[in-house]
């Protein structure tokens, strides 16, 4: 996911998907252990969009207060 992409959705928004991101690196990461994944840079992918909406979250809460 794009940062601008990210930008666009609300604090709401962010977090939901956030949360569900999360969720399926889980799984990923699961799945992976269990065998092999086709793609292992899903994985590593996943793990920076993550990091990318929290850092972006971080900013809109911080404007806002």
């Amino acid at each position: 996911m794009k940062t601008s992409e990210i930008r666009e959705l609300s604090a709401a928004e962010l977090a939901e998907r956030i949360e569900a991101e999360k969720a399926n690196l889980l799984r990923m990461k699961v799945n992976h252990a269990v065998s092999p994944v086709e793609n292992p840079t899903l994985i590593r992918k996943a793990r920076r969009d993550i990091a990318r909406m929290l850092t972006i979250l971080g900013q809109k809460e911080t404007v806002k207060a």
